[in-house]
């Protein structure tokens, strides 16, 4: 008679019924089954009444049976109390399950083996899953084993190399053990090494995620080459740095491209500087010619003509306009070189509009339609007003050049807020703008047309600096060029020049130069100072026609050694002078020897002058009498400031 189970076993046999991820069950000393669980019957497939009495082996596959492995199990467990295996497993329709078993032997109370408890876990998709893993990371190393292009290996997290590839043999020239286990730095230059850098490119590195440079590295042979480098660092789950990936590419080749292709553009550039010497020979030269041919005819034929023949004021004339004219030019040379001294005033852009509209209308032929449009109540601009006019006649020009048939030319003015765009202008600007309905620009000529001296009209038609000067003008000033052009639609060109406030509107340092005639203080002693003998005759005629007395020197230290001698109440000097002198640093040793001595400056180019605003007048060469007495009146009225 057995005796009735307790309510514990029945407990426990009902929560063993119930568990159905899990085979739970018992076999006897010899290895039948005698319980069955619901999840047995899910995993293997067959119910209770299937495998009571029958040996467990039926759930081995052939191969294990025939090499005793139920029974190694059981042997096993019973001489130990426990055994654990993994392997392939039998479902009732003949299908294998990846399985995690455990036998543990059971025995009484005195120790006899009465049976076994049997626990099995289908473990097929963890295993599917692992296999996956394991085919992917084999799959992986195969790659990057594989990969000749790139040197891949892994760094331990004091910088030895702990696996290398093909492409790492391919590039440094290393096989694997002559590498692994060494610092990194091994690759890199005496230089980089001393300053640091592979120390520095790990601890970015971990610090940021990641470090990329360009640089020198060494191969095996000790030749360098050029390469690109990516640092990662790679971390456990629980976020503990266990090493870096490093990738690096062999750029040597691309790297020699790019100079080379560097080399090709400065030659490019060198070339094209030679195409706009040919311009300038063509075009400046030409009309420098003409200008010359008109001076020296007219002094030739004054020469010949007796005093008060009415021909001689006609020929005067014809001599100073072809003089203003090569001022004129040289002026948009300095212009484009943003080297030329500008008389800046608070000017009305509509104003200036309209006394440029008022040159250039006569020069337009009747087929072109001039349209002017300016927006009321335009905001001051701080400009030279007649660069801004001969900019404006330069497009003018351009504008009747491009309309062979005639057409229309609209010219516009308004205010405008830019915040950023075009080119980055913020804040007020005064926005002019002359559009034409001509040929329009090519997109290849686009990009050229404010390089100095390049222009496709015919030689002896244009000197290639009307688009120059603007450009050099409104730089100067401030502002931008901005142009939108079309192939057979037309141009618009605008110039965008900085408006001012009523704060702003006070005048400019050096605006006060004097209009029309000046009242020449008579009687002055002077001392000029210029290294070109005729230009220093001519001065002197000037000054002495109004009854200066003046006394020549060609240079600075002659000049000195005038002033440490005698007492004069001015002195005019040129700029660029020789001697070691110029004529600014005479300027300034004047102002320091002789506090109160008033200085003029003369030049016609100023890439060598920065003279802060005030320090000294200057006078733009070539100047006329007047502007001479005008300029003079202007240096003895400004305050002289002491040297410091």
């Amino acid at each position: 008679m057995h005796d009735s189970p307790t309510p514990d076993q029945q407990i426990y046999r009902l929560l063993v019924e119930a568990v159905v991820d899990y085979a739970i069950y018992l076999l006897d000393p010899e290895g039948r089954v005698s319980t069955w669980n619901a999840g047995a019957e899910r995993i293997k497939g067959y119910g209770a009444e299937e495998v009571l009495g029958r040996s467990y082996a039926m759930f081995f596959p052939p191969e294990d049976r025939e090499r005793g492995l139920p029974q190694h199990a059981l042997k096993q467990a019973r001489r130990d109390g426990r055994y654990e295996s993994e392997g392939w497993r039998l479902r009732k329709d003949g299908t294998r399950f990846w399985a995690f078993a455990v036998v543990d032997a059971i025995r009484d109370r005195e120790g006899r083996l009465i049976g076994f408890a049997k626990i099995t876990r289908d473990m097929t998709e963890q295993r599917a899953a692992q296999q996956a893993l394991l085919e992917s990371e084999r799959s992986l190393r195969l790659l990057v084993q594989g990969v000749t292009d790139y040197a891949i290996f892994m760094l331990k997290p004091d910088g030895t190399i702990a696996n290398w590839n093909a492409g790492a043999r391919r590039i440094k020239g290393y096989e694997a053990a002559e590498v692994i286990g060494t610092h990194f730095s091994r690759f890199y230059t005496e230089e980089d090494r001393q300053a640091g850098i592979p120390a520095r490119a790990l601890a970015q590195a971990k610090a940021t995620g990641r470090f990329t440079a360009e640089g020198w590295r060494l191969r095996k042979d000790g030749t360098r080459f050029w390469a690109s480098v990516l640092i990662e660092p790679i971390r456990d789950d629980d976020g503990t740095l266990v090493g870096f990936a490093k990738v690096t590419r062999d750029l040597t080749e691309r790297r020699e491209s790019q100079l080379a292709l560097e080399e090709a553009r400065a030659q490019l550039a060198q070339s094209q500087k030679l195409e706009a010497l040919g311009q300038l020979t063509g075009g400046v030269a030409h009309d420098f010619n003409n200008i010359l041919q008109v001076i020296s005819s007219g002094l030739g034929l004054a020469e010949r003509l007796p005093p008060g023949d009415p021909r001689l004021p006609e020929i005067h004339a014809e001599m100073r306009n072809a003089a203003a004219r090569g001022a004129n030019l040289t002026a948009q040379l300095l212009a484009f070189a943003r080297r030329a001294p500008l008389r800046v005033d608070v000017v009305d852009p509509a104003a200036s509009v309209q006394q440029a509209v008022a040159l250039f209308s006569r020069s337009l032929p009747p087929n072109v339609k001039l349209e002017v449009e300016l927006a009321p109540d335009l905001w001051p601009v701080r400009i030279d007003a007649a660069q801004f006019e001969v900019a404006l006649l330069n497009l003018a020009v351009n504008a009747r050049d491009a309309m062979p048939q005639g057409g229309q030319l609209h010219i516009r003015a308004a205010n405008r807020l830019l915040r950023g765009e075009p080119q980055g202008l913020k804040g007020r600007f005064v926005a002019v703008s002359l559009r034409d309905t001509g040929t329009g620009i090519p997109e290849e000529v686009l990009t050229r047309i404010f390089e100095p001296f390049f222009t496709t009209k015919p030689v002896g038609k244009g000197t290639g600096l009307g688009l120059s000067q603007v450009h050099g003008f409104v730089s100067q000033m401030g502002g931008r060029v901005t142009v939108d052009s079309k192939v057979g639609e037309g141009t618009e060109i605008t110039l965008l020049l900085p408006g001012l406030t009523e704060d702003a509107m006070a005048p400019a340092a050096g605006s006060e130069l004097l209009e029309g005639p000046v009242a020449p203080q008579p009687g002055l002693r002077i001392l000029l100072v210029d290294d070109d003998p005729a230009v220093g005759r001519l001065t002197v005629d000037m000054l002495e026609g109004d009854t200066h007395s003046v006394v020549l020197c060609a240079d600075a230290p002659a000049a000195l050694r005038h002033l440490e001698r005698e007492s004069f109440d001015l002195v005019i000097s040129d700029v660029v002078m020789p001697g070691g002198m110029s004529g600014l640093e005479l300027a300034r040793t004047v102002r320091q020897r002789w506090p109160g001595l008033p200085v003029l400056l003369a030049t016609g180019y100023l890439a060598t002058l920065d003279v802060p605003n005030g320090e000294f007048s200057v006078l733009q060469k070539p100047f006329t009498a007047i502007e001479l007495a005008g300029a003079i009146d202007l240096a003895l009225r400004e305050p002289h400031p002491q040297p410091a």
